[in-house]
């Protein structure tokens, strides 16, 4: 069975940032950043639940208004997260637009952002029917710990860099993973399909063991629904393992507080996606433009004993600059890589692996 979740970079490495992470078996998406995201279907566009910002260079915001555009009109709900100023940033988008014809719609469209500083996550909602003026006043919560967004089968935590003005860096980890055993499916004559997803989740949130579930099977061409209780289900086909965890680290300056960060987001993650926009020999420029090269890139992956790395964000100075980049991030990696204390590194660049059931 395929992971949870499939993360992959919207554009190229030297294109804008934009990170896609669709869910198997369900129709739905998390982005991190949101730079042209025209690569993307509008399928894939409206499976987007959940955007978090680093921050709003145009690079990596641009695509906002794309994102309202396709999903305008209909009903759904986004929730946005960006950093200190960002509510400003996302009103500002809505007051580009004249909207007095959007009371007309008949479904609701609703965006809920939140701005994230040291302490506290400010809150506001943005109904399309009421052109996107705010609905409420703003509410505050503390930010008192890493975690920005949870629920039950995964959480999302941030740290808040220096980019000269705050960027943040994000992970997302699955609280554990649920390995389907293919075998047992074929053997009981269960078809693979979206029930799976509504298994894993009756698992995730805890539900009564006993409540039967609604098994689509075929066998010799015969096929029939079968209600399975959930405690059975899952001891037929089910194997629990450590969850998958990704890190997203953005435009970041290799400073003290932004490496000691960096680090705690990104330990031990099956795959880091990490900005690299010069190589090492142009480090003056990175420092000064408060960018990482790929040799610091490779020592930072290295130091979390993350099991993949993913390069982006090449300077546009560089021609096909994706084996020189990969080649000093990989000798860096290779030097100060640190297995993660309790967990087994399995890769640098293959498919992350899992811990055995």
């Amino acid at each position: 069975m395929p992971p949870s979740f499939n993360p992959c970079l919207i554009n190229d490495a030297s294109g804008d940032p934009g990170l896609f992470i669709p869910f198997a078996f369900h129709n739905r998406a998390i982005v991190f950043d949101l730079g042209d995201i025209s690569p993307l279907s509008t399928r894939d566009i409206l499976k987007i639940s959940h955007v978090f910002i680093s921050h709003t260079h145009m690079d990596h915001f641009i695509g906002f208004d794309r994102l309202l555009r396709i999903v305008l009109g209909r009903e759904k709900t986004i929730c946005f997260y960006g950093p200190e100023g960002f509510l400003k940033n996302i009103e500002a988008k809505f007051a580009a637009y004249t909207w007095n014809l959007v009371r007309n719609f008949p479904r609701q469209m609703t965006i809920h952002a939140t701005e994230i500083t040291e302490e506290t996550l400010i809150s506001r909602q943005y109904i399309c029917q009421e052109g996107f003026r705010p609905a409420e006043e703003p509410k505050k919560h503390d930010f008192c710990a890493d975690v920005l967004y949870e629920e039950p089968s995964l959480k999302i935590s941030a740290e808040i860099l220096d980019h000269g003005i705050p960027s943040i860096g994000f992970s997302l980890k699955e609280n554990f993973h649920i390995n389907i055993r293919r075998e047992a499916l074929e053997s009981f004559g269960m078809v693979p399909g979206p029930w799976l997803f509504q298994f894993k989740q009756a698992i995730f949130e805890a539900r009564d063991g006993q409540a039967p579930m609604a098994v689509p099977c075929e066998k010799n061409g015969r096929k029939w629904t079968q209600e399975v209780k959930l405690t059975d289900l899952a001891e037929k086909i089910a194997l629990i393992t450590n969850g998958q965890k990704i890190a997203y680290v953005a435009d970041a300056a290799f400073t003290s507080k932004n490496i000691e960060k960096i680090l705690r987001l990104a330990r031990g993650a099956d795959h880091l996606f990490i900005e690299s926009a010069f190589l090492e020999k142009d480090c003056s420029q990175a420092s000064a433009k408060q960018h990482l090269t790929a040799r610091q890139a490779g020592e930072l992956a290295g130091l979390a004993g993350v099991k993949r790395f993913t390069l982006f964000h090449f300077s546009p100075r560089y021609d096909d600059p994706g084996p020189l980049f990969y080649k000093e991030a990989a000798a860096a990696y290779e030097k100060h890589w640190r297995e993660p204390k309790g967990q087994t590194i399995t890769c640098v660049q293959g498919p992350p692996g899992l811990p055995a059931a």
